[in-house]
């Protein structure tokens, strides 16, 4: 079983930046996407950026230009800086990882959310 262990959420003012880190645990063979998702209240689920095993990245028209996410491979771990941030951005974030685990079995893995406020 693998599992997700997200951090970095907070509160910040508009204009501000903070970095969420998402590292996973467990057999892990490999892994294929490592996506971020947020969910703001009343609002469904979206992806807000995806990075590939070869390091491609496809981000949310919100979020181009303003957000970056990049993962470390020896680490398992997934991180989204996020910059210039909006009271829009304001939602829970998740991270959501593919892959395959133990005798290669498919995974897909959600975190536990970690709560992003942007206000003044």
């Amino acid at each position: 079983q693998v599992q997700l262990v997200e951090s970095g959420g907070g509160l910040v003012q508009p204009g501000g930046s903070l970095r969420l880190s998402c590292a996973a645990s467990g057999i892990i063979l490999s892994i294929n996407f490592m996506d971020w998702y947020r969910q703001a209240p009343g609002k469904q689920r979206e992806l807000v950026a995806r990075i590939t095993s070869g390091g491609s990245t496809n981000y949310a028209d919100s979020v181009k230009g303003r957000f970056t996410i990049s993962r470390d491979n020896a680490k398992n771990t997934v991180y989204l800086q996020m910059n210039s941030l909006k009271p829009e951005d304001t939602a829970v974030y998740y991270c959501n990882v593919l892959g395959t685990g133990v005798v290669g079995t498919p995974f897909d893995s959600w975190g536990q959310g970690t709560q992003v406020t942007v206000s003044s």
